[in-house]
């Protein structure tokens, strides 16, 4: 349903680490990047842009990721954690979401909620 999703960002080099790291398993790439933003997506399809923004913090979007199993949920959430990523909900099943749910959650350097998910 979507083409793409902007995030306005205060560090860029802080966000771009995290979203390297932690969409890495999931099979998206850093597309571009200069001064004053980033891209990632499949390769040659950037559908996440980061624009550097000085203003104050917004109260945080949520933006789910379609992974391809439970392994790649698994290494989405700890290399989002060494990335300076927070926990927000390990990798496991989500039986309230509905029965097959199986997810990660992890807060970006921006206070973003940022999941991983395959049903």
């Amino acid at each position: 349903m979507y083409d793409h999703i902007g995030l306005k960002v205060r560090n860029l080099d802080a966000s771009v680490g995290f979203y390297t790291a932690a969409l890495a398993p999931l099979g998206y790439v850093l597309y571009s990047r200069d001064e004053t933003g980033a891209s990632f997506g499949p390769k040659g399809e950037p559908a996440l842009w980061l624009y550097l923004h000085n203003g104050p913090a917004g109260a945080g979007a949520h933006i789910a990721f379609r992974a391809p199993d439970h392994a790649a949920i698994r290494k989405f959430h700890s290399a989002g954690l060494e990335a300076g990523g927070r926990d927000n909900g390990a990798a496991g099943p989500r039986a309230d979401y509905s029965p097959s749910y199986f997810a990660a959650f992890l807060i970006d350097p921006d206070g973003n909620n940022v999941e991983a998910v395959c049903t």
